[in-house]
């Protein structure tokens, strides 16, 4: 029986390039500036003692490179799969199902907006809610009972909330 996940962690994408050079928004890659405010904000929440088993990421080129620096920062290098119900338009019902079924403890799903803050509203039993989401962007939502109950809001940082500091 899979392990229940307790912790849900929505991501939004890092900062990308504006225009990808084949023209096509689905291999639009993150800049160097979105790469390492990325990477300093996830190790500065290490520090604070974050800790993800599994990664979900949206098949565009900008998801999947922000999940891979999330994967290389964190102890452990956790897996990445990639989940074509995270590209935009997310599928909450697939995105769902796919976890129920996985035997992860804290998960991450990285998308985008205004997915990503759908998804935390459906997360916390709101799906009114209005929850936006900066580039880079990362919430925690504590799950009691997983994913079949409203869970709990406890934090949403941004790179630059966290400052400068390396």
């Amino acid at each position: 029986m899979p392990t229940l996940t307790t912790r849900l962690f929505v991501v939004r994408h890092a900062l990308a390039e504006d225009a990808a050079a084949d023209g096509d928004d689905r291999s639009r890659c993150l800049t160097p500036k979105g790469r390492k405010r990325f990477a300093r904000m996830v190790r500065r929440l290490i520090d604070a003692g974050l800790e993800i088993d599994l990664i979900a990421t949206s098949p565009l080129v900008r998801c999947h490179e922000t999940a891979e620096i999330l994967a290389d920062e964190l102890p452990g290098t956790p897996p990445v799969v990639t989940l074509e119900a995270l590209a935009p338009s997310a599928d909450w019902n697939a995105i769902v199902e796919w976890t129920v079924q996985q035997d992860a403890a804290r998960v991450a799903w990285v998308g985008h907006s205004p997915c990503v803050g759908r998804l935390v509203a459906e997360a916390i039993g709101d799906g009114s809610a209005a929850v936006r989401f900066a580039k880079g962007a990362i919430a925690s939502v504590a799950l009691g009972d997983g994913l079949g109950q409203p869970g709990d809001l406890e934090w949403l940082v941004t790179p630059d909330l966290l400052g400068r500091r390396a």
